[in-house]
């Protein structure tokens, strides 16, 4: 186990002000804030504009039966870049309300995005996906398989979900990954922890 820690912590970030200055379907808020230095003192003051989007968690739904993993294809507005497909290959993934619960989340979204039911879910990890700019935390899990709605589209229509369901062996997928052809990070992450972990897990499972 590795010994290596941070030097600072939350206790070493002063909040002077803060004032959120946009309010829609996301939000905007502007810090004035200064923190502790490697070399000593704290810095000045400064000011950052953090986008707030709320915290979210996804889940890679695994059938240990057929080796099958249920993915989402879905159009991403953030992905409108030149030539490049706006529509992904993902998880399923849904934005944590308050007073809801992670797993609360992920059996929601999964039955809504996939028509998708699971009967265990772990905790794979969780991590910030652009932390410089965007306060969200992403946490993801590994779910195992009862049924989906493969080859079906669903999705909210209230949230303008268009969302096809695939069933993909879990060779496919990471050859996909090793072919640079999944973009988006939740996914990179769960497949490369499933790479690692999976033959662990699906005799784990089967057993």
């Amino acid at each position: 186990m590795s010994e290596f820690s941070l030097k600072f912590g939350a206790g070493d970030v002063d909040i002077i002000e803060s004032e959120r200055v946009f309010k829609g379907y996301f939000s905007v808020r502007k810090l004035t804030l200064k923190h502790r230095q490697f070399a000593g003192g704290w810095s000045a003051a400064f000011t950052r504009e953090l986008f707030e989007r709320g915290d979210a968690v996804a889940v890679l739904p695994w059938n240990p039966v057929t080796d099958e993993l249920i993915m989402i294809e879905q159009f991403r507005v953030g992905a409108l870049r030149g030539e490049d497909s706006p529509w992904m290959l993902e998880l399923v993934a849904g934005v944590v309300e308050p007073g809801e619960t992670d797993l609360a989340v992920v059996h929601r979204e999964a039955a809504e995005e996939a028509a998708c039911v699971m009967d265990c879910v772990k905790p794979i990890t969780s991590f910030y996906p652009s932390a410089g700019a965007c306060s969200e935390q992403i946490r993801l899990f590994i779910g195992r398989v009862v049924s989906a709605g493969v080859g079906q589209v669903h999705g909210l229509d209230t949230e303008m979900e268009d969302i096809m369901v695939h069933a993909i062996s879990r060779a496919d997928a990471i050859a996909l990954l090793d072919s640079n052809r999944i973009n988006n990070g939740f996914t990179l992450i769960a497949l490369q922890w499933l790479a690692r972990f999976g033959d662990a897990l699906r005799e784990e499972w089967l057993a």
